[in-house]
């Protein structure tokens, strides 16, 4: 959500900024712009709605020189999608441009101090208010950039990653964060800053992972000053990037989406690495055996997130309540946020996130510090602040994922899950060594039967062909594979925009049965189960209503596959293990469907990467 990209140095700052922000165009974003500190000591600012490509087309002609440089692809908050609210916004005075993620909660209180001292305003955005107060700040104080910027945040209630640029001082950059991620990379001679690791893994592997109310003062020949805003000094603290250039390119594929799902089985093995023993049949964790007296003593867990990191949670549920015995509860981490919650000391919170920085995640993590609980993150990006924030934890190692449609963070989320249940219930002596050596041993082979499956593209797009009709669409699936059920709604929702309802089967008939006829798909979820006859039975009532069966079953199933319009077969496993298997041929459905239908499906309307906003 929203992209920040910097520049300070020697090179031509326009290219680093413009390829930065084409890094970023995955986050989602109505609008770009772009400001410099030209060879001619002008700050100019360029901006329109739309495409990172349209602003390039708009600075055709335009005075683009400059080492020095911010931009910015904007996702409407306050105000909308125009060229006026586009960032970056000019202070009053066109001294000062500044770009901005986040939200400014008391901008419109800031706003009328500001009119009552004679400023005027051009956009909507709560952002012009931020760099107009940073103005008058710096005016009646008569401070330095890095000093103003300082004080006028310690007035600002809300979140923001920012960067400023000055025209009466063209060699310094300033930047400061709160609740929303910013990296600065450190060059030979010269400083990038990014909203993440994208825009700058091109040009250095050295970076510093801003702090919360930290402002960092980038300027040329110098080394980097951090303050707090309360004017404490921060030593510097360099990290490495373990992100590769590659990593974040197509690599040959049409879409990252179509990248990233066939990634799967390599990212779910680096996801076990160093952590499953295919010898032995064990697995270890050690965030959970460092903290097992922890988990020992837990009254229960607590699992919060948001989208597809929900849907991985619930089926944590299913696992941990299974292996464990400890009770689950699965919360939105934006309803758990503001409902008063009971959080007990001794209850352990999982929040799950695959940036790291979602926002409404991040907002549960701190009530459950406030009570007293113990945090035990899953995330996938090293440095986040959710992995900075917990008191233990476990990175998915997932590598980079572009396409807003998580794929293959949902698989490496439920193996991590997976896992966490198998070395807790061993250490707990909830289940027994033959079944875990048995559920071990069948997911040290699943990303092979991945590998199974990923050779059905072909057939699944030629299904997919056939349903570019419709405009609804039902998902069902029962046990560990209801929670895929929403997910693989979730994704044709997201990229193909047809409406579609995930459902546990057996509430079919609570309701949702009465949408089955001829016209309505039906997607079941329904591989080898403890349960399977009664899938069969609700399979047997969808076709009696003439409802049109997608069915997704284990290799050799029978029954469903007699009444099924079209069958995709995935290899046999382990029941809790069939949601690595269940999902894969639906998120290819999704892609396909939407690519048939023309959809952007790495950029689908309306949707962000990561919701670092409320």
């Amino acid at each position: 959500m929203c992209g920040i990209v910097g520049y300070i140095g020697s090179k031509d700052a326009f290219p680093i900024l413009i390829k930065g922000l084409k890094r970023l165009e995955y986050r989602g974003y109505d609008s770009a712009g772009v400001a410099l500190l030209s060879d001619s000591n002008e700050l100019n600012v360029y901006k329109t709605k739309g495409k990172v490509k349209d602003l390039e087309a708009y600075c055709q002609g335009k005075d683009i020189s400059g080492s020095v440089g911010i931009a910015h692809t904007r996702w409407a908050t306050h105000g909308e999608p125009n060229d006026k609210n586009a960032h970056p916004h000019y202070s009053q005075s066109e001294n000062l441009a500044l770009i901005h993620n986040g939200i400014i909660e008391n901008y419109l209180s800031l706003k009328k101090l500001l009119i009552n001292e004679g400023f005027e305003f051009i956009s909507d955005t709560d952002t012009e208010v931020l760099v107009q107060a940073i103005e008058f700040v710096k005016k009646r104080y008569d401070l330095s950039l890095f000093d103003a910027v300082k004080k006028t945040l310690q007035y600002v209630v809300g979140a923001y990653a920012i960067g400023v640029i000055e025209k009466n001082n063209p060699n310094t950059l300033v930047a400061a964060r709160k609740g929303s991620p910013l990296i600065v990379g450190i060059g030979q001679g010269e400083f990038f800053l990014g909203s993440d690791a994208t825009p700058i893994v091109e040009y250095t592997s050295e970076v510093i992972y801003l702090k919360e109310e930290q402002v960092i003062k980038l300027e040329k020949g110098q080394k980097p000053v951090i303050n707090t805003l309360k004017e404490e000094d921060v030593d510097t603290e360099i990290s490495h990037l373990s992100l590769r250039l590659d990593q974040i390119e197509k690599g040959g594929y049409p879409h990252f989406m179509l990248k990233e799902i066939f990634e799967q089985p390599n990212s779910l093995q680096m996801c076990m690495n160093g952590r499953l023993n295919e010898e032995l049949k064990e697995i270890r964790l050690s965030g959970i055996i460092d903290n097992i007296d922890k988990f020992k003593k837990a009254r229960r867990i607590l699992i919060t997130a948001c989208g597809t990191s929900w849907h991985a949670g619930l089926i944590g549920k299913y696992l941990i309540e299974e292996f464990c015995r400890i009770p689950v509860d699965v919360e939105v981490a934006s309803e758990f946020r503001y409902r008063n919650p009971v959080i007990y000391s001794d209850d352990i919170l999982i929040p799950i996130s695959q940036s790291g920085e979602t926002a409404d995640t991040l907002a549960a993590m701190d009530l459950a510090r406030e009570s007293g609980a113990f945090i035990y993150g899953v995330c996938n990006v090293v440095g986040s602040s959710i992995a900075r924030g917990t008191d233990s934890g476990t990175y998915t190692h997932a590598g980079p994922e572009i396409g807003v449609a998580s794929t293959k963070a949902f698989t490496t989320q439920v193996a991590v899950l997976t896992m966490i249940a198998l070395t807790l219930g061993r250490s707990l002596n909830t289940i027994s060594k033959q079944k875990y050596k048995e559920i071990v041993g069948e997911l040290s082979n699943i990303t092979t039967k991945i590998e199974e499956i990923l050779t059905l593209d072909n057939e699944i797009k030629n299904i997919a062909s056939v349903f570019t009709y419709a405009k609804n669409f039902m998902y069902l699936g029962r046990g560990y594979n209801y929670p895929v059920a929403l997910e693989g709604a979730l994704k044709l929702k997201e990229i193909s925009y047809i409406h579609a309802e995930g459902y546990p089967a057996a509430e079919m008939k609570h309701g949702p049965i009465a949408l089955i006829d001829e016209e309505m798909p039906i997607v079941v979820v329904s591989p080898k189960l403890k349960i399977y006859d009664k899938v069969v039975s609700n399979v047997q009532e969808i076709k009696a209503r003439r409802g049109r069966i997608i069915a997704i079953v284990t290799k050799g199933d029978i029954h469903i596959k007699e009444m099924a319009d079209f069958c995709i077969e995935i290899p046999e496993t382990q029941e809790c293990l069939t949601p690595l298997l269940t999902v894969v041929p639906l998120q290819l459905l999704s892609y396909h469907i939407a690519t048939v239908k023309g959809r952007d499906v790495d950029q689908p309307r309306n949707l962000a990467k990561s919701v670092t906003v409320e």
